[in-house]
């Protein structure tokens, strides 16, 4: 098992305090209600909760140091992207103690969390002694925040950095981070969460000869998402007729293994399942007469994410700063979407050298909603699914726009 040397700083992490049964007002769940007056979602000065748009999804694995297993075994992959009006993804502010509660409850993909981002340590940064944990990205856009929240004795990482342990220890923390409200947008903003669970242990198996072997293990419960959230525009007001075109920022997290549902090899480079981040931005052309609506998305794809035991060996299928596309289109319908929905036709991505990688959609998801008193902006979520035979690929993402 490759082993790392780290400078490890103190984690200021505190526990994740549940969600309690008197919260906050909800302000966004379906049906849709009246956004608030300008000026409540940027500068709130009441508690609300708010549903949002987007999707999750889980990474179970293990890794064994054997010399006849090394790999991810036991995988459980899943995932899953909500509508508007169905939705197991909160996020709740309060602003008398600044305090954010995320609550993520989706049993379709595996993800789960209730927890209070409540001590002033729990506001992380790049750049300072506690940055965020492995399964970050350092995006470009400079007005996003950061919140991590967990326990663990052993070291969690960075961006770049894979967690290390030893035998007995374990790590349990959870990150938010969040477009800050009303840096690009006033009624609407995306955010999105990485959630890593590992332990580490020893076992032991009786090899060829007979004798008894034990060796180093790693379990991996590793979950991520993205979502857009805010204040819903009420569907009376929402236009019907004329268009508009909308612009804004777009992120998506990606689980992809090019080569294999599984652990292979290509030439003398291993290639398990890892994620990656994808940053970029929106176009939402909307025509409210015809209730129609056309979503391009483009980005950038950060490194790979390499948790430094699967045994990866590759630069990636999709070096960094490989260059996303994705094209979708759909319909509006209030009274049965509270929104919008839609599929895509295209997406892939372009490497730096040239080389292509076009995803063989199997099955898409676009989802969204107008935000602000009168459909000034919007915001979703999309999927986006593989079905390429011996490849595991799956795009989950949030949009904005005005």
């Amino acid at each position: 098992m490759r082993k790392y040397l780290l400078l490890t700083t103190t984690l200021l992490l505190g526990a994740c305090g549940g969600g309690s049964g008197a919260g906050p007002d909800v302000v966004s769940a379906p049906p849709p209600v009246v956004g608030g007056k300008e000026g409540s979602f940027v500068d709130p000065t009441e508690a609300k909760t708010y549903k949002a748009i987007g999707g999750t999804h889980t990474f179970q694995y293990r890794v064994e140091d054997r010399s006849d297993n090394n790999g991810q075994t036991g995988q459980l992959y899943q995932g899953n992207a909500s509508t508007v009006r169905d939705s197991d993804i909160s996020i709740s502010y309060d602003p008398r103690d600044a305090i954010y509660t995320l609550k993520v409850v989706d049993a379709l993909s595996g993800a789960s969390f209730d927890g209070r981002f409540q001590d002033p340590a729990h506001r992380v940064d790049f750049g300072g002694a506690n940055e965020p944990q492995f399964g970050n990205a350092r995006f470009q856009n400079p007005n996003v925040q950061f919140l991590e929240s967990g326990t663990g004795d052993a070291s969690k990482g960075g961006a770049e950095t894979p967690p290390v342990g030893q035998t007995d220890e374990s790590l349990d923390i959870t990150t938010m981070f969040m477009l800050k409200p009303g840096s690009e947008t006033q009624y609407v903003t995306y955010a999105g969460f990485v959630s890593n669970q590992i332990s580490w242990s020893e076992d032991s198996a009786t090899n060829a000869a007979g004798e008894e072997v034990n060796f180093d293990v790693v379990d991996f419960t590793l979950q991520r998402g993205a979502f857009a959230y805010g204040e819903l525009t009420n569907t009376a007001a929402v236009p019907k007729t004329g268009s508009a075109s909308y612009q804004g920022s777009m992120i998506a997290s990606m689980i992809f293994n090019p080569t294999l549902d599984g652990q292979s090899q290509v030439g003398s480079d291993i290639y398990p399942s890892y994620f990656q981040w994808v940053e970029g931005s929106a176009n939402l052309a909307v025509n409210f007469a015809a209730g129609t609506i056309g979503l391009d998305l483009s980005g950038r794809a950060f490194a790979t994410q390499d948790d430094g035991v699967s045994g990866f060996t590759g630069e990636g299928v999709l070096a960094q700063g490989a260059t996303f596309s994705a094209t979708g289109a759909g319909t509006i319908n209030l009274a049965n979407f509270g929104g919008f929905r839609g599929e895509f036709s295209q997406a892939g991505f372009v490497n730096p050298d040239g080389s292509r990688y076009d995803v063989n959609i199997a099955g898409s998801s676009l989802d969204g909603a107008f935000y602000g008193p009168a459909a000034e902006e919007v915001g979703g979520g999309f999927r986006i699914v593989g079905g390429t035979p011996d490849e595991r690929i799956d795009i989950l993402g949030a949009f904005i726009g005005k």
